[in-house]
């Protein structure tokens, strides 16, 4: 299928800095197709208008429920039980998830990586696929979560789930939950830290999900907001000389990831990191106006 036509879809979908990155993405690609922003309530009433795309990216509400409704479904995406960027050829659509390795490629472009201890913040659907791409990219995943109280069972399932993976993976994996109360309480340290929640998200910025106390325990910071850049959870992380990680990163790693989907693209790193710069740069601008 000739790569004419591309498009974001969710409900309901306000601004989103999908456009701006993938519209640049091409560029490099010395590509120009059209991308668009698709609100879409309704999955199965817009299946004629998806298969006349070329691909699509997902977001929420609609990463779980399009599974059904796909030709395919890669591997990784069956398992994670989420799609973020579907491929169409010949009207054929196959669905696949970077959101794991666009925080992966993110993190390596710091030198950082998900061996050692974690902490994840959160239980959510960024947690789920942070946690998986963690669990399949090391040889032995030690993993703590964290959550409010009242969603430590969804978290418990959770750790199931990687507890069973590792099983049929023939890998050890170490995997708990923790209330925010009991995590502030205590005292063991982690490697990397990465806030997964929205806590700290424009227009609600200046809040942290945890406080210096815990990050002094931590090696690193990534946080999955991009917006502000400088979340007060890496202000914090920073402040305290830790390698820190803003979600922009994630954003555009995850993005490279669906070009190579689509069509095999690739990119030098300066011009990926270029434009985590210019998309950071786009995002301050759009919303300090």
């Amino acid at each position: 299928m000739e790569l004419t036509r591309f498009a974001v879809i969710g409900h309901p979908i306000g601004h989103t800095m999908s456009p701006f990155i993938h519209a640049r993405l091409f560029a490099l690609s010395g590509l120009s197709p059209a991308y668009t922003v698709m609100d879409v309530p309704d999955l199965e009433a817009q299946l004629p208008a998806l298969r006349a795309l070329s691909g699509f990216n997902i977001t929420i509400p609609h990463k779980s429920a399009i599974l059904p409704l796909l030709d395919d479904v890669d591997e990784k995406a069956a398992l994670f039980g989420s799609v973020n960027t579907v491929k169409n050829e010949g009207g054929r659509m196959t669905g696949y998830t970077t959101d794991g390795v666009g925080c992966k490629k993110a993190l390596a472009r710091y030198g950082l990586d998900f061996s050692g201890r974690l902490l994840i913040l959160g239980r959510g659907g960024a947690a789920r696929a942070v946690a998986f791409e963690a669990a399949l990219s090391t040889p032995a995943p030690r993993i703590d979560f964290a959550c409010r109280a009242e969603s430590m069972d969804k978290a418990e399932k959770l750790t199931d789930e990687l507890s069973a993976l590792c099983g049929r993976l023939g890998k050890p994996g170490d995997f708990r939950v923790l209330s925010y109360t009991a995590l502030a309480c205590g005292g063991d340290r982690y490697d990397l830290v990465l806030n997964t929640t929205s806590v700290g998200m424009y227009p609600n910025a200046g809040k942290s999900v945890v406080d210096e106390a815990v990050l002094a325990r931590c090696g690193a910071a990534f946080d999955a907001v991009y917006n502000p850049g400088r979340t007060e959870f890496l202000r914090r992380a920073q402040a305290l000389g830790l390698p820190a990680v803003g979600g922009m990163g994630m954003l555009v790693c995850q993005a490279v990831a669906a070009h190579e989907i689509w069509y095999g693209a690739r990119f030098e790193d300066e011009d990926i990191e270029r434009l985590i710069r210019d998309a950071e740069a786009e995002t301050a601008r759009l919303f300090r106006a």
